[in-house]
């Protein structure tokens, strides 16, 4: 990677904290940061990575704070931006909420931190479940009675702790699956994609090996099975506990899992979607007097599935009010600013369908229309249900000490970016 040097600088360009790696890179260099960043952006040419003589600044910024590093080298520039998100990352786990005042609140944990993070340039100990077993805080002051480094910062398996210990050996495992749409007013699909995540909650003593078993196509393909129910995996990526060359190898999902939650994986599927809950509206606009707006929701998913906690937002003009409603099932309320009516429905079972009218007066003086009508967007969740077919076939735990652990699967598939345009 080769970083030089790390620097936390407040929004007008102030270091709160610098951290010099290699000593190659001067730390006043970085009050050239900040009139370049200015200069870039009046020119409207502002880049992530900006460069001052030899010297190269690689930046983030989050809330009011620029997380800078800089480097001499051409140093690989992706590993710095993952390392840069990954130190924010570590202390919102540590601070709650990473701003200027906790940042000056909290200065020896800081440095602590940065030391552990990077060493010589080059990423360290990154997992902040591993950091907490020995750079602790009570409130903003740095508990110093655990001097002893853990011997997980120096095993080939940093992310986690030997000596683990539970009564009950358990597994939970979530696939969740978020579906993105958009439909024109035609009705036709423009763009459909679901986008999946695969997250595990661990309560596994010892050091077990997990062996988790897909319906992916791919593999079916390798062992010669039907594909007949197999997905096609794309944009796959993975935990860093996860091996890749024995995926690369055979498509086995083999890891020794961290304790407690974390994301096993996330992948994406290009795949045209059947809209799982389809809306059609009619607006009837009378000049000067009224706008009368119905919305028909149906479900298109199997009948044995329920679709919860579904809202179904439709845009009214700015200038409306007077609202009345009129739901076959639910509730509606206008937001007004937001400009839009809220249509909830606790509980929508597939194969159903479902009706809101809504009457609004509008001023006898109308404004100009804008040109265009926002989409009307929905928000659901249907447990136990994937949309994209995935299934988990199996969860191997293999432990020396040969204890038996009961996986739990649970499938959810929940609303993205779902939209539907109107006429």
């Amino acid at each position: 990677m080769s970083a030089s040097a790390v620097f936390i600088l407040d929004v007008k360009g102030k270091p709160l904290i610098s951290r010099n790696y290699k000593g190659d890179v001067a730390m006043s260099e970085i009050e050239h940061f900040m009139p370049l960043l200015m200069q870039r952006e009046e020119e409207g040419a502002l880049a992530p990575l900006l460069s001052h003589g030899r010297v190269h600044f690689l930046w983030i910024k989050h809330s009011n704070l620029y997380l800078v590093a800089t480097t001499l080298k051409n140093a690989n520039a992706s590993l710095v931006y993952s390392f840069l998100y990954k130190t924010v990352e570590v202390f919102s786990e540590y601070f709650k909420e990473l701003e200027e005042e906790s940042i000056r609140d909290n200065f020896v944990i800081v440095y602590e931190l940065l030391d552990e993070l990077m060493d010589f340039g080059f990423p360290q100990t990154t997992d902040s479940k591993i950091l907490q077993e020995y750079i602790t805080q009570q409130g903003n002051k740095l508990e110093t009675g655990k001097s002893r480094v853990p011997p997980t910062v120096t095993n080939a398996v940093s992310w986690r702790s030997e000596g683990i210990k539970y009564k009950k050996n358990e597994v939970f495992i979530d696939v969740i699956e978020s579906v993105n749409l958009l439909v024109n007013a035609n009705g036709s699909v423009l763009l459909s994609e679901i986008v999946g995540t695969i997250k595990l909650k661990v309560f596994l003593s010892g050091m077990p090996e997990l062996r988790l078993g897909l319906n992916d196509r791919v593999l079916f393909e390798l062992t010669g099975r039907s594909k007949n129910k197999s997905v096609e995996l794309e944009d796959v990526k993975f935990h860093q506990c996860v091996r890749l060359s024995r995926f690369d190898n055979d498509r086995t999902i083999s890891f020794i899992p961290p304790d407690g939650d974390f994301e096993l994986m996330s992948y994406r599927l290009s795949t045209q979607v059947k809209p799982l809950i389809w809306i059609e509206s009619v607006i009837e606009k009378f000049s000067h007097s009224r706008v009368e707006i119905m919305v028909k929701a149906k479900g298109q998913f199997k009948k044995q599935s329920v679709a919860n906690g579904v809202e179904i937002s439709v845009p009214v003009p700015s200038d409306a009010d007077s609202p009345k409603f009129k739901t076959s099932v639910g509730s509606a309320k206008y937001v007004p600013e937001k400009n839009v009516v809220i249509w909830s429905i606790k509980s929508f079972p597939g194969g159903k369908e479902y009706l809101m009218r809504a009457h609004f007066g509008l001023p006898s003086v109308e404004k100009e229309e804008v040109e265009g009508r926002p989409p009307i967007g929905v928000k659901f969740e249907i447990p136990y249900f994937t949309v994209s077919g995935i299934q988990v076939r199996y969860m191997k735990i293999i432990e020396k000490s040969g204890y038996q652990a009961l996986p739990w699967v649970r499938y959810i598939t929940q609303s993205g970016d779902y939209q539907l345009r109107t006429s």
